[in-house]
């Protein structure tokens, strides 16, 4: 599934996020899986993967019964923080205080569609990113080609 765009949503009192109706519209449960999983992310995010996907990325970092220190840690945060969360009748998934408080979040949110996953972002903060955001592209992508050269280069 392909995410884009962004939407501008509150998350109510009782932890609930309505999932907007045309990303609903195009969610197949026999693709994508009956649920998302929600994991918290440096800056105040929270990435939400579609269940499949999530279960496919959980699948390439298993190591067996010994990953070394570095990586059973960052198993132990990503896999001890995440939670998967089922939609209501009406599309909302209820994400709870304790992750919504970790990341620093309040009701007032975006969902950002990054392509392979969605972000829920404070809204706020997005809104003032905008502009650096455009303006910082072209000195990511420049970065990410090194990234890749680099990578190409060791392989």
């Amino acid at each position: 599934m392909l995410f884009t765009g962004h939407y501008e949503h509150t998350i109510d009192a009782k932890h609930r996020l309505a999932i907007p109706a045309d990303i609903r519209n195009q969610w197949i449960a026999e693709q994508h899986g009956a649920a998302w999983y929600a994991t918290p992310w440096v800056g105040s995010v929270i990435r939400l993967y579609t269940e499949a996907d999530f279960k496919a990325r959980a699948s390439e970092h298993m190591l067996g019964l010994t990953p070394d220190a570095d990586h059973a840690e960052l198993l132990s945060t990503l896999f001890g923080l995440s939670s998967r969360l089922e939609p209501d009748s009406a599309g909302r998934i209820r994400i709870s205080q304790e992750l919504l408080e970790l990341v620093e979040l309040n009701s007032e949110i975006v969902l950002v569609g990054c392509g392979e996953w969605l972000e829920i972002q404070d809204r706020a903060q997005w809104r003032a990113s905008q502009k650096d955001r455009l303006k910082q592209i072209p000195e990511l992508m420049k970065r990410l080609g090194s990234k890749r050269q680099g990578d190409n280069a060791s392989g």
